[in-house]
C-alpha cells in the first residue's frame, strides 16, 4: 500500500526543521546565533564565531585535532552538532590563554619542551592535557600516554609531549 506524500508540505515543513536558534558561552563569552541542524560544531566555532584554533582533520572522531571542552568535558566537535551544544560552556583552545594572552602553563610548557611541531593537532592536545591535569596529579608516561591515545600526530614520535605534559604538570598550580 503507498501512500501519497504532499510535496508541498515537505517542502514548506523544511523551512522550519534546518536551522534552530541556539546560545552558547564561549570561552566566557555568549554567543546567540541560528545554525543549520547539519551544522557541525567545530564548524560552527570556525566559522560562525571565527574561532579557528581547532582543526578540522579526519572528520570522523579519530584523530582529536577539532577537541573543545564541553561543560569541562573534552569532545570531538566534528562529531557533535552546534545544535546539540544549545546551553552549553565551552572553551577552545583560545580560552586556555589567561589574561593579556599570558600563556597558560599547559601551552608554556609545550612551548618550552618542543610538544609540538607544525602545529595542526596542538590545538586538541592542549585541551585533552588542560583536561587531563584537572583531575590527574603527577601522571606516569603511560598514563599521559593513555589519556592522549585519541590525539594523534604525525610531525612527532610524541616524546616531546609526553615531556611537555609532565612539565606541565609541575608547573601549573590547580
Amino acid at each position: 500500500m503507498s501512500r501519497k506524500v504532499d510535496e508541498t508540505a515537505v517542502v514548506a515543513g523544511a523551512d522550519s526543521t534546518t536551522e534552530r536558534s541556539i546560545t552558547v558561552t564561549v570561552n566566557g563569552e555568549r554567543f546567540e546565533r541560528t545554525v543549520s541542524v547539519r551544522k557541525s560544531l567545530v564548524d560552527f566555532v570556525r566559522e560562525d564565531l571565527r574561532l579557528t584554533g581547532s582543526h578540522v582533520g579526519c572528520e570522523h572522531g579519530v584523530c582529536g585535532a577539532c577537541t573543545v571542552l564541553v561543560d569541562d568535558e573534552p569532545v570531538r566537535a566534528c562529531l557533535m552538532l552546534a545544535v546539540q551544544a544549545n546551553g552549553k560552556v565551552l572553551m577552545t583552545v583560545e580560552g586556555i590563554a589567561g589574561e593579556d594572552d599570558e600563556l597558560h602553563p599547559v601551552q608554556q610548557a609545550f612551548w618550552e619542551n618542543h610538544g609540538l611541531q607544525c602545529g595542526f593537532c596542538t590545538p586538541g592536545i592542549l585541551l585533552t592535557t588542560y583536561d587531563f591535569l584537572q583531575e590527574k596529579k603527577n601522571p606516569t608516561s603511560g598514563e599521559i600516554r593513555e589519556a592522549l591515545s585519541g590525539n594523534v600526530c604525525r610531525c612527532t614520535g610524541y616524546q616531546n609531549i609526553v615531556r611537555s605534559v609532565q612539565a606541565a604538570d609541575q608547573e601549573w598550580e590547580r
